[in-house]
């Protein structure tokens, strides 16, 4: 977290009822938990290790965005990755959703999608004007989720993948 700012909290509805979810950021006590998240069967292939994402927001702290979001009872049920950069030589990349990993048993709950609050959140504080996330299309990626929350299609990287954004 960044400064004195309090964790976020919403209220979510799941599917067996209300529970209250925040975001913390990624540490030492939750850096486990974020990396034993379970996928479901088939989503492995749509995603890098969580290893590699952690290691990767260790080169730049200051425009990378790692959390975590906790469940009532203290559990890690995502692990979320931005990056913000107004000088990236790529305009969808200047405030990129980088990864969302939401554990097997909380899909389909309202996790993920409070997690791209909190991302959306943060892109309106640092003064962004949209998020974009980039994925690779697949029966079992992750398009009809993003497409859910908000994201639509506006293109293609130069490897292939999707390009879609939320205007803020």
């Amino acid at each position: 977290m960044q400064g004195n700012a309090a964790p976020s909290r919403r209220r979510v509805l799941y599917a067996e009822g209300m529970s209250e979810l925040h975001v913390e950021e990624l540490s030492a006590a939750t850096i486990v938990a974020a990396n034993s998240l379970s996928l479901k069967p088939g989503q492995e292939e749509f995603i890098a290790p969580t290893t590699y994402a952690v290691e990767m927001g260790v080169a730049d702290p200051q425009k990378t965005w790692q959390r975590v979001v906790i469940d009532a009872e203290g559990g890690v049920v995502a692990f979320i990755r931005a990056y913000f950069d107004p000088e990236a030589p790529s305009d969808y990349l200047r405030a990129a959703l980088w990864r969302i990993n939401v554990d097997a048993e909380a899909q389909g709950r309202g996790a993920g999608r409070f997690a791209v609050e909190a991302v959306l959140d943060e892109a309106r504080r640092r003064g962004s004007d949209r998020l974009t996330v980039v994925y690779e299309a697949g029966e079992l990626g992750p398009e009809a989720f993003f497409r859910r929350v908000g994201f639509t299609p506006v293109g293609e990287s130069e490897y292939g993948e999707v390009v879609a954004e939320i205007l803020l």
